[in-house]
C-alpha cells in the first residue's frame, strides 16, 4: 500500500462480503455514492438512541453513534456545523491523599507497670529476708526452687508428654538447698546424688514405656534448678554472706537491664536470631558495660577485702553467664513451643522466667568470690 491510499475513498462492496453497498441511513462515504444502489441495500434495524458514556448523536447527518470514545481523554471530532452537542466529561475526582501511617513505637512486649511493681515487691522481700535472718532467705530459695520445678515439669508434660516425677524432685530440691547451706559443696553434691536416685526409683512405679525419657528429664531438672540454686545458699555462709548474695543479685539485674536498655535503643545486629530474636550484639555490649561498672563498685564497697579491678572481672563473667542462661532458657521454651514458663508473676511470666539468668550465674559468682576473697 502506498502513501496515497490512506486518503482514498472505499470502493463499493468494501464494507461487507455481500458487496451490496453502504448501509442504509449512513452518510455518503465518498463521491462514488449512488442513491439507486442505496434502494437495493438491506435495511438495518433501527437501534434506539441509548446514551453511552462519552457518546453523542450527530443529528445533521443522521448517524447514530452507539458508543463513545474508547478512552476518556478522547474527544469526538467536530461535525460540519459546529462542535458536538454533548458536554465534555468531567474528570473523576481523585482519591483524597491518605495520611502516612504513624511510625510504630518499640514495645517491650510485656506490661512494664506490672513488671516493675512485681520486681520491686520481690526485691523488698528478698532484701528483708537476706539481712534480717539468713535462715529465712534459705527458705525463700527453697520455695522458689519448688515452684520452678513445678513449672518446668508441668510444661514438659503438657508440651512433650514427658512425666518427670515432681514429688522426689521437690523434696530433693528443697533438701539440696538446705544441705548446701549447712554442709557446703559436699552436702550439695550428696543431696544431688540422692535426688537423682529417688527419681529413678519413683518412676519405677509406673509402666516402663518412656522410663528412660522421664528419668533423664528428672535428673536434668534436679541439676538445672535446685543444684545451681544451692550456690546462692553457699554464698550466704560467709561472714559477709548477705552482701555477697546482694552483689550477685545486683550484678545479674544490672546486666539484664543494661542489655535491655542498650539493645532496645541501639540494637541492630542480632546476637542469636534462631534462639532469641530480640537479643542483639549491642545489647550484649550494654550488659558487659553496665555489669563491669556495677561489679567494680560492689567489690570496692560491699565485699570485704575486695578490689575494684576484681569487680571488673566479676562483672564481665556475670554478663556472659547471665546471657548464656537467658539463651538456654529461650532454647528450652522454643523447643516446648511456649513464650513463658508460667503466669505466676504478672509482667514477668513464671518463676523460671526470672531464674533463667540467676541460676547459671550463681556458681560463677560463688567461685570467683572464693578465688578473690576466700570462702569465709
Amino acid at each position: 500500500m502506498n502513501d496515497s491510499s490512506w486518503g482514498a475513498p472505499p470502493q463499493a462492496g468494501y464494507w461487507g462480503p455481500s458487496e451490496q453497498g453502504p448501509v442504509q441511513g449512513a452518510a455518503p462515504a465518498g463521491p462514488t455514492y449512488d442513491a439507486h444502489d442505496a434502494q437495493h441495500t438491506r435495511p438495518m434495524p433501527i437501534v434506539p438512541d441509548v446514551p453511552a458514556l462519552g457518546g453523542d448523536q450527530d443529528g445533521d447527518r443522521g448517524a447514530a453513534r452507539l458508543s463513545g470514545p474508547l478512552f476518556r481523554d478522547d474527544t469526538p471530532p467536530a461535525g460540519p456545523h459546529g462542535p458536538p452537542s454533548h458536554k465534555p466529561q468531567e474528570p473523576m475526582p481523585s482519591a483524597a491523599p491518605q495520611p502516612a501511617p504513624a511510625p510504630q513505637k518499640k514495645s517491650a512486649g510485656r506490661d512494664l507497670g506490672a513488671a516493675i511493681g512485681v520486681g520491686v515487691g520481690l526485691g523488698a522481700v528478698i532484701v528483708a529476708s537476706l539481712f534480717i535472718v539468713k535462715a529465712v532467705f534459705v527458705g525463700v530459695i527453697a520455695v522458689a526452687v519448688v515452684v520452678g520445678l513445678w513449672e518446668l515439669t508441668s510444661r514438659l508434660e503438657e508440651r512433650k508428654g514427658i512425666k518427670a516425677p515432681l514429688v522426689p524432685l521437690a523434696l530433693g530440691g528443697a533438701a539440696m538447698v538446705v544441705a548446701g547451706y549447712v554442709r557446703g559443696a559436699e552436702g550439695a553434691w550428696v543431696a544431688m546424688a540422692l535426688t537423682a536416685l529417688a527419681v529413678l526409683v519413683w518412676r519405677m512405679t509406673e509402666p516402663p514405656e518412656g522410663y528412660l525419657r522421664d528419668v533423664t528429664a528428672g535428673v536434668f531438672a534436679a541439676f538445672y534448678v535446685p543444684f545451681l540454686a544451692t550456690f546462692v545458699a553457699m554464698m550466704l555462709t560467709a561472714d559477709d554472706g548477705p552482701r555477697r548474695v546482694l552483689t550477685f543479685l545486683l550484678l545479674t539485674v544490672v546486666s539484664d537491664t543494661g542489655a535491655y536498655a542498650v539493645g532496645w535503643r541501639f540494637g541492630k545486629h542480632k546476637l542469636a536470631p534462631r534462639i532469641s530474636p530480640g537479643k542483639t550484639r549491642e545489647g550484649l555490649l550494654g550488659a558487659v558495660t553496665f555489669a563491669m561498672a556495677a561489679g567494680a563498685l560492689c567489690m570496692q564497697f560491699l565485699i570485704d577485702d575486695g578490689v575494684w579491678w576484681q569487680g571488673l572481672v566479676l562483672g564481665l563473667a556475670v554478663a556472659g553467664s547471665a546471657t548464656l542462661g537467658d539463651l538456654g532458657e529461650s532454647m528450652i521454651k522454643r523447643d516446648l513451643g511456649i513464650k513463658d514458663m508460667g503466669t505466676l508473676l504478672p509482667g514477668h511470666g513464671g518463676i523460671m522466667d526470672r531464674l533463667d539468668s540467676l541460676l547459671p550465674t550463681a556458681p560463677v559468682v560463688w567461685l570467683l568470690l572464693v578465688i578473690f576473697v576466700g570462702s569465709s
